[in-house]
């Protein structure tokens, strides 16, 4: 029995290789045009958008076929280096012929007369035809030649470089990355000259591949960080990638946590500043938002206005943005917690004008600023939902409205409505969106904690959150960096950003090679 078991599965593997042999042999061209033809036709045929154009070289009468999707290539170009070959220098293909010796066309001189399309790949198998062809690439089948000539006439449509919505400054570059690959790596190296600046390419998506560069200074960065990155790049396994959010997810340290561990950003000008930091940053194709890491909560924090003015505004600024981000966090929790439980820690006048606006609301303080708090959230939504004309006119005549409605109703008290309006234009200070998503999602909790443990909850709740805080790392870097661990010089960049002249070193948490940016 063991026998006849091992014989079944010999006979199986000898079939499976015999069908896998004959799957390889039917997708390898041939030469015949006609049966190469008709492989690729059954192949790919069903597609209503592809386009099959048979044609004859005249003067030499040879068969030829043209294979390409509409929409994808540019029928201009097409034209034109085919024309050459086709109709245009029928002595020039004949004397190639006759110094070559042969009565047919070898591929060298196919791709001497089609020289002018650019990109010229030869492919002998259907399957490597099929993906090319569906990427905007020409097949050029010609009889008696084993080989199919993938022309380079993808048809771009690209969008104009424009200054980024989500990131606009007063004083800065008015540049932003686009959706084509290649647009923002030409932003990059247009940058400023430099020899050291790395670009590798990668293939991500298992279904539909796409392109990926991960950019590195060669000279600053750590390699163990670039070998980190490039390690989670090629343990992506996911059918496709339409967006960097998808690759932020993937390759997060934490994926539980509230925070984000990766910087989105559409500017090259932040990019290349990271680069110069010592970190790396991922593009995408498809998409105008790269990815930098390492990242630190403190990063989330500025802006790259911060470099282009002077120290003095811009340590204010960014000071402000430090008290607006534990405005956003704590401001509710701490109106409930003082209201609720702590009222004698109020001054005395102002405890009984609160008090008295208070005497017509029937809702404890939770339900009050929760009530208050979830409509600004659906609000602020609505207003990015909306169409632009109307957006920005909807939240703010949205808010005007439920809030003075709420007051005269006597649903929330005046002084609710003023800590909800300073916790929501708080949030818009801070420069990183997915920052101001997290915080505003974490203040929630907060209110929760100070409505049953008072001003003692939301202590502890504060220290939770440094505690994972301190903990989260971001490809090897501590997320609370430089405050934990303390590294004293990089404070020059951190709450305060001092003078450009003061800062000449590079952040010590990254661990660059080269540390002296200042001479």
């Amino acid at each position: 029995m063991r026998w006849r078991n091992n014989q079944y599965k010999t006979q199986k593997q000898h079939k499976s290789d015999y069908s896998t042999a004959e799957k390889q042999d039917q997708d390898v061209l041939t030469g015949n045009i006609g049966y190469d033809l008709e492989h690729v036709k059954r192949k790919i045929g069903h597609n209503g958008d592809v386009h099959f154009r048979e044609l004859e070289i005249t003067h030499l009468h040879v068969k030829a076929a043209l294979i390409f999707v509409e929409g994808l290539s540019d029928q201009e170009l097409i034209n034109k280096g085919l024309s050459v070959l086709v109709m245009n220098q029928p002595n020039q293909v004949s004397d190639e012929i006759s110094q070559s010796g042969k009565g047919i066309l070898t591929s060298k001189q196919i791709k001497n007369q089609i020289v002018s399309i650019g990109d010229v790949i030869e492919s002998e198998k259907i399957s490597d035809i099929v993906l090319n062809v569906f990427m905007g690439s020409t097949a050029l089948l010609i009889d008696g030649i084993p080989q199919a000539f993938l022309l380079g006439t993808v048809k771009k449509q690209n969008r104009s470089i424009k200054e980024p919505l989500s990131e606009a400054l007063v004083r800065g570059p008015r540049t932003g990355f686009t959706e084509e690959l290649s647009t923002n790596t030409a932003l990059l190296r247009q940058q400023g000259k430099n020899d050291q600046l790395t670009l590798q390419r990668f293939e991500v998506g298992t279904r539909l591949k796409k392109d990926l560069i991960i950019a590195y200074m060669n000279d600053i960065a750590d390699p163990k960080v670039v070998e980190e990155v490039r390690k989670r790049v090629r343990g992506i396994e996911i059918d496709h990638l339409p967006e960097s959010g998808y690759v932020e997810q993937l390759i997060e340290d934490n994926y539980l946590s509230p925070f984000p561990q990766v910087q989105s950003t559409e500017r090259p000008d932040r990019v290349i500043s990271g680069l110069m930091e010592g970190r790396v940053a991922i593009l995408l194709d498809g998409t105008p938002f790269a990815l930098i890491v390492p990242v630190t909560f403190s990063m989330m924090l500025q802006s790259p206005e911060d470099y282009y003015e002077r120290w003095f505004p811009s340590s204010l600024i960014r000071l402000l943005r430090f008290i607006a981000a534990m405005i956003t966090l704590f401001a509710p929790a701490l109106y409930i917690s003082f209201i609720s439980f702590h009222p004698g820690l109020i001054p005395t006048k102002l405890a009984i004008s609160i008090s008295g606006t208070r005497q017509g609301v029937p809702f404890p303080s939770l339900i009050e600023a929760l009530f208050m708090e979830v409509a600004i959230e659906i609000l602020r939504e609505a207003g990015l939902r909306l169409p632009k004309p109307i957006g920005p006119a909807i939240g703010i005549v949205g808010g005007l409205i439920i809030g003075e409605a709420a007051v005269q109703a006597g649903i929330v008290s005046p002084i609710m409505v003023i800590v909800v309006a300073l916790t929501a234009i708080s949030s818009f200070a801070i420069p990183h969106y997915s920052t101001g998503i997290a915080l505003r999602m974490l203040r929630f909790g907060a209110m929760f904690c100070a409505a049953v443990f008072g001003l003692f909850g939301v202590i502890m709740y504060y220290l939770l959150l440094s505690s994972h805080v301190v903990k989260l790392k971001s490809f090897g870097v501590p997320y609370a960096s430089p405050a934990v661990p303390y590294h004293l010089k990089d404070w020059k960049d951190f709450v305060i950003r001092m003078p450009l002249l003061v800062m000449k070193r590079r952040p010590k948490m990254m661990n660059t090679d080269n540390t002296k940016r200042v001479k």
